[in-house]
């Protein structure tokens, strides 16, 4: 497409709540593309929204329709930027219907098979169809609204199958019921229900994981503002009403509803959102301020110049939902395996009852065998094969300290080769402590006017100094006049003394300086400790065969201290666009990159990286959009967490080959009429028990 035909074209987002697999994304999107006006279609199954760009002359509503055609119901997006759609709440009343039921046919079944004849047989048949149909008729929804949207439209997908080999197999039971047969197969078509529902609330659960993690950035902003009107008035304006040019009154301890300019005030803020540095910024009238950033000092007023979609939070978080989505290869895949898994099965089941019917089997026979082929070629144990693995080797993690928050990220991280570490809040604790050898240097009623004056404030340095003096037992002085200057520090008289706890001079290095008096200044520095272990961690790493380096945003001096300490080589000042870009360089080059980070700027670096761990101390955004969370303060969980992905994968490539084995040998039985429709649900559920027991060896994964 050329650069001035690009131009011209618009871009438009509708919610598309009936999204939920590879067939609907692919469907979706070659369907638009076959539109003259549409230039492109792109499906986010995450947020299940898909964003065409299109030509001017076609409107929304134009493409609601063209998306009813396919067989989609779509509206447009709403004005918040969170999603209101969960892909789980309305797979789990399904789910329960089909696992109690087939529970309860199950047992109506044994009685059948222990012996119960006539009379006994026929109610027992009877009372299991009563459970049954309702059952199905209700748990079968998911798949039988998606097979005939597919159906009507011309089309086919994994449903049909499903939908078939079930609703034929409920119809052959029912006449087995009503001719006093030998037969029911009601509890092999409530099993198929109950596995298959049971595998995709597991994909549900993960896409939902994976979509709460821009949601959560995006609550960082404020939900308005109060706004400055004629005469001086002021009106609470909701963010969703903002428009440039307003002007927004921020006082401190808010955060901003949307970028903007400062027309009047000065005041420090809390820029951890976007650059990752634990400073304060200060900002001055015509200095710029940006949406979630906590202003920290003194009232403002700011001129809005971005809301909504357009602010750099925004931005942010559509890097990260684009990154997720950017992982779509593999879904990618599972759409070309579901395009040749439905008409293969219609083919295979269609020549089996044509083929018996030339043998000169009646209808009946031939569509009981068709049903078993259709039933016993259902791809339970090979969906199996990689979910109940993640869902073992999840619970093994946790009870190591590790929370697994997206199962598909063990398959990621086990290809890993390269990591980068996040300095602040990962390899270091995020909380700066005072040198030791400085205090042991303080004489006592210096120790005690420092507790004194560093107990009346609550920056982060004043509190972790007064907590280190406590524990040392130092009883703090008495002060006459103490007062706080802002940007400054703690200032007050002792003795007939000016003494004061302030920032050194030039404000370089992290530390404070204590004045008393006339005497000379004393300089308390402060530094970010290494997390336990670290130095261990990052040789357990390399005995990986990961190489390891330090990226952070913030300033060079301290993260070249850490380099020393850790012998990594380092990135300062990095911005969140820098992480995702030296992040795609590196996979430019081949590597699977492991992200390590905590900060809301850590965002989408966590989302764009092939798989990404945050410690439990990190940002609500952090630990959302995180794939693992690490709750002990040794780093050691992360070449933990790697070995235990190693092993997973090996455990689901064995898995792959007993479900492939399985239907080896059980296809051509079902083809060949030695299997009835329940011993093929039966041998289905076997197939996928046998998967589930080889997984659970992965119960000490984490050791």
């Amino acid at each position: 497409m050329s650069a001035q035909l690009a131009s011209v074209l618009e871009t438009s987002v509708l919610a598309v709540p009936g999204a939920h697999c590879a067939g609907c994304m692919s469907k979706i999107e070659r369907g638009l593309a076959a539109v003259p006006q549409i230039a492109s279609a792109r499906v986010n199954l995450t947020s299940r929204m898909v964003t065409i760009t299109h030509d001017p002359s076609l409107d929304e509503g134009r493409i609601v329709e063209e998306l009813a055609k396919i067989g989609f119901a779509s509206k447009r997006r709403p004005r918040s930027v969170t999603t209101p759609f969960s892909a789980v709440k309305p797979l789990l009343g399904p789910l329960a219907v089909a696992g109690f039921a087939a529970m309860n046919v199950m047992l109506l079944s044994v009685s059948v098979w222990s012996g119960a004849e006539g009379s006994t047989r026929a109610l027992f048949h009877w009372i299991s169809a009563a459970i049954a149909l309702p059952a199905v008729a209700y748990a079968g929804q998911p798949f039988f609204r998606s097979a005939w949207g597919a159906v009507k439209h011309g089309r086919t997908n994994m449903d049909v199958p499903i939908s078939i080999g079930v609703v034929i197999a409920c119809c052959l039971s029912l006449y087995e019921v009503t001719t006093a047969g030998e037969h029911a197969w009601f509890d092999g078509a409530l099993m198929l229900l109950t596995f298959l529902l049971a595998g995709r609330v597991l994909d549900a659960m993960m896409r939902d994981r994976a979509r709460a993690g821009v949601d959560a950035l995006l609550s960082q902003a404020s939900p308005g503002a109060l706004v400055l009107r004629e005469a001086g008035a002021l009106e609470w304006i909701a963010a969703e009403a903002l428009e440039p040019g307003m002007v927004m009154r921020v006082a401190a301890g808010e955060r901003l509803a949307a970028d903007g300019t400062i027309l009047t005030g000065a005041s420090k803020f809390d820029q951890s959102l976007l650059t990752g540095e634990t400073r304060p910024a200060s900002a001055v009238q015509g200095d710029g301020v940006l949406a979630g950033t906590l202003n920290l000092g003194a009232p403002v007023d700011v001129a809005v110049s971005h809301v909504g979609h357009d602010t750099t939070l925004a931005e942010i978080a559509r890097l990260m939902e684009a990154s997720t989505q950017n992982r779509s290869r593999y879904v990618r895949i599972a759409d070309r395996a579901a395009r040749l898994y439905a008409p293969a099965v219609h083919t295979l089941a269609a020549l089996s009852v044509i083929g018996w019917l030339v043998a000169g089997a009646t209808l009946y026979q031939a569509l009981v065998i068709g049903v078993a082929v259709l039933i016993i070629t259902c791809p339970c144990a090979l969906g199996l094969a990689v979910p109940v693995a993640q869902v073992v080797a999840s619970g093994s993690l946790l009870r190591a300290g590790i929370m697994v928050k997206d199962g598909s990220a063990l398959e990621r991280l086990a290809s890993v080769d390269r990591v980068l570490l996040d300095k602040t809040g990962t390899l270091t604790l995020g909380r700066p402590m005072p040198d030791m050898a400085a205090l042991d240097a303080l004489p006592p009623e210096a120790a005690r006017v420092a507790l004194a004056l560093a107990s009346h404030s609550r920056h982060p340095l004043s509190r972790a100094l007064a907590s280190e003096l406590m524990l040392r037992g130092i009883s703090p002085e008495t002060l006459n006049n103490v007062t706080e200057e802002p940007g400054m520090g703690m200032c007050g008289t002792w003795q007939g003394k000016r003494v004061g706890l302030r920032r050194p001079e030039g404000g370089s290095s992290m530390g404070v300086a204590l004045a008393m008096g006339r005497a000379p200044t004393r300089l308390i520095p402060f530094a970010d400790r290494l997390r336990d272990d670290s130095r261990s961690a990052l040789a357990d790493l390399a005995r990986l065969g990961i190489s390891t380096s330090i990226i952070s945003g913030d300033n060079a001096e301290a993260v070249a201290q850490v380099s020393r300490e850790t012998g990594l080589t380092g990135q300062a000042a990095a911005s969140p666009a820098d992480k995702q870009d030296a992040i795609a360089r590196l996979q430019g080059a081949g590597y699977k990159v492991l992200m390590v980070g905590d900060g809301l700027n850590d965002g989408p670096a966590l989302a764009a990286a092939d798989a990404s761990i945050a410690p439990g101390s990190a940002s609500d955004v952090g630990m959302q959009a995180a794939d693992f969370v690490f709750v002990q303060e040794s780093l050691i969980a992360v070449p933990r967490a790697i070995r235990a992905s190693r092993r997973t994968m090996r455990v689901v490539q064995q898995n792959f080959v007993l479900a492939i084995g399985y239907n080896v040998l059980a296809v051509p039985l079902a083809v060949a009429g030695m299997v009835t429709p329940l011993v093929a649900a039966a041998a289905m559920s076997i197939s996928s028990l046998i998967v589930v027991a080889n997984s659970l060896r992965l119960v000490r994964a984490a050791r």
